[in-house]
């Protein structure tokens, strides 16, 4: 099981992601709807988006090294199953990015008709996207958060 300064690398990881698809989420939205932003934005979006590509499938790997470690239980197993979408999700997120970012690129050389469609279907893909991303990240934190604390923590009462 790979650790970090002894702990599991897992919990660690998964809040880099937690992090990082809300927040590529929320500018690539920003970015698609609101060319002034995108003009400022995109190129750090881009990064982060590269990021959170790069760290969701460790934040996977270590994942499964964990649930290996501790064993199978159908919490665990639910959250490993909704957990193995995360890197085809932030995929699409990327690419997402990537496609807006391009057309941005191709709107800088020249305002063509054809360029503006492009760049409206980029816009409407990248807000999918990310509400996709976004969704699907807060399910799987979610499950994550029920398989580490269901019978932990007393239920909470109403007062």
């Amino acid at each position: 099981m790979t650790l970090i300064s002894g702990l599991p690398a897992h919990p660690l990881l998964v809040h880099a992601v937690v992090v990082l698809v809300p927040l590529v989420s929320t500018g690539l939205v920003l970015c698609a709807l609101w060319p002034a932003a995108r003009r400022r934005l995109l190129w750090p979006v881009v990064v982060l988006a590269a990021a959170a590509l790069v760290l969701t499938p460790l934040t996977a790997e270590t994942g499964e090294q964990l649930a290996g470690a501790l064993g199978a239980t159908p919490l665990i197993e639910a959250h490993e199953e909704l957990g193995e979408t995360m890197t085809l999700v932030v995929a699409l997120l990327f690419a997402a990015t990537m496609l807006l970012a391009g057309t941005h690129v191709l709107r800088g050389r020249g305002d063509g008709g054809g360029r503006r469609a492009l760049t409206v279907v980029a816009a409407v893909l990248a807000v999918v996207a990310a509400v996709g991303a976004t969704v699907q990240t807060v399910r799987v934190g979610e499950s994550g958060a029920e398989a580490v604390w269901t019978g932990r923590v007393p239920p909470a009462t109403a007062d």
